[in-house]
């Protein structure tokens, strides 16, 4: 399949995606906030962002964000606005809002699915990482193939599918007591909202 090394490949995005990030702190608000329920929204709509970026990999969309300074900030400033947006909607959320919400309507979890997909398909450092990453799994006669990066970025959204949900189950079960108290739902948001403006701001300083 034109794939070098691919235990070695699972092994490394495994170490990958359990390390703390943007997606691994969207997926534990919405499970705390949301129930189980949310946080597997949540996790669905990283994996269809994991895919998008695969199958721009694969066409080599990703190489003009490597080359082009106007595409990578284009990409990078929309999701830094977008981060800090999703931010600030939760620091001004209202403590009797979320006596009055009902977090786990099916409005709500599309909601929290296109807003997955959004964080991280408008994240340029997880399209510059797979192509970074993926080539050095694949032979170089193979390099200019899609079909070596969609096998690479099917089996890394796997690990990502399998890893968020059983953090998205024990966060929403570790937590279920929690559902009555609204101030903990208060302050949870503000600090979430918190680690996503620093996050927005962090992302528009990168450098390619």
């Amino acid at each position: 399949m034109g794939i070098t090394n691919f235990t070695s490949f699972i092994f490394a995005s495994f170490i990958f995606v359990v390390s703390p990030g943007i997606d691994t702190i969207f997926v534990l608000n919405k499970s705390v906030t949301q129930g189980k329920k949310g946080g597997i929204y949540a996790t669905l709509g990283i994996c269809s962002g994991v895919l998008i970026h695969t199958i721009l990999a694969a066409l080599g969309l990703s190489l003009l964000l490597a080359k082009s300074a106007l595409a990578f900030s284009i990409i990078k400033y929309l999701g830094a606005v977008y981060l800090i947006y999703l931010g600030f909607l939760k620091l001004v959320l209202k403590k009797k809002s979320l006596e009055l919400t009902e977090p786990t309507t099916m409005a709500s979890t599309r909601k929290t699915f296109l807003a997955a997909v959004l964080t991280n398909t408008l994240n340029p450092k997880v399209a510059i990482f797979f192509l970074a990453f993926f080539p050095q799994f694949i032979s170089p006669n193979a390099i200019t193939d899609a079909f070596p990066f969609i096998v690479l970025g099917a089996t890394y959204a796997l690990i990502s599918l399998l890893w968020f949900i059983t953090l998205a189950l024990f966060a929403g079960i570790s937590t279920s007591k929690l559902k009555s108290n609204t101030s903990f739902f208060y302050w949870l948001n503000r600090f979430s909202g918190l680690v996503f403006i620093s996050m927005g701001i962090k992302i528009a300083f990168t450098k390619r």
